[in-house]
């Protein structure tokens, strides 16, 4: 992810949860609605991989545009994540 002036940003994160359960957490469609995006049409960990779904926030909906650009199996996934009409990020 990168901010306006194109430096990144960078976070960490720390699960009491197995490397394999956050993979499956962040790879399986069924658990991506389940933790995520109830509205998540589908979901592969594969590069290239699109997917488009609408997030109604109350005052705004968000159609959200997915795309797999990296894939490192139970160590990496690289997302660009882009909500239609506004400037997009990488995850």
């Amino acid at each position: 992810m990168t901010n306006k002036d194109n430096t990144p940003i960078i976070t960490e994160q720390s699960f009491t949860k197995s490397k394999e359960e956050v993979w499956k957490a962040i790879t399986d469609a069924n658990e991506m609605r389940k933790w995520f995006f109830a509205e998540m049409p589908d979901h592969k960990a594969e590069v290239g991989f699109t997917t488009q779904f609408n997030v109604d926030a109350g005052e705004r909906e968000f159609m959200h545009l997915w795309k797999i650009t990296e894939v490192v199996p139970k160590d990496k996934l690289v997302c660009q994540w882009e909500y239609e009409g506004y400037d997009g990020v990488a995850w």
